[in-house]
């Protein structure tokens, strides 16, 4: 499984191609290959792009959670799905976002690839910086979440 980190700025051409940064590419265990599937976000204004592996196992858990004849799970699945499209690295490591997913992002010229473990999120460069946490919010997000006094979590 793949641990993306890392964050970098990376022009978007005319035809909506970023060239996939070698850092990342280097963070790809081998046999996961060069295919990505590229969604919006639930929460935030930005993409998310996931290996294949990745995709298949998000998927995995979808379908032990979800009844296809209930109604709701039905809406949610649409819209999780809603306009999420398979990726190939070209022979010059570029992928091609789909123009209406880069616009519901907002990203234009430039956009950050930003590393979350499991799945790498696509963001305009402006929205990308505006979503930081300060350090008193993040410390105290941090206590709230991993601070829970579980002896297990702590190593």
């Amino acid at each position: 499984m793949s641990a993306f980190i890392g964050e970098y700025t990376c022009k978007v051409d005319n035809k909506g191609r970023i060239l996939f940064p070698a850092a990342l590419k280097k963070q790809i265990p081998p046999g996961e290959g060069e295919r990505f599937v590229v969604k919006k976000d639930i929460f935030d204004r930005c993409l998310v792009l996931y290996s294949m592996d990745e995709w298949n196992r998000q998927n995995e858990l979808i379908r032990n959670r979800i009844n296809p004849y209930n109604k709701e799970h039905n809406t949610f699945l649409r819209n999780f799905y809603r306009g999420a499209a398979e990726l190939v690295l070209d022979g010059n490591n570029r992928m091609l976002i789909p123009r209406r997913l880069l616009e519901s992002a907002g990203i234009g010229k430039t956009a950050v690839l930003a590393g979350m473990g499991s799945k790498i999120e696509i963001w305009a460069g402006e929205v990308y910086d505006s979503v930081q946490a300060t350090e008193d919010e993040f410390a105290r997000l941090a206590e709230k979440i991993m601070g829970d006094g579980n002896k297990e979590n702590e190593g």
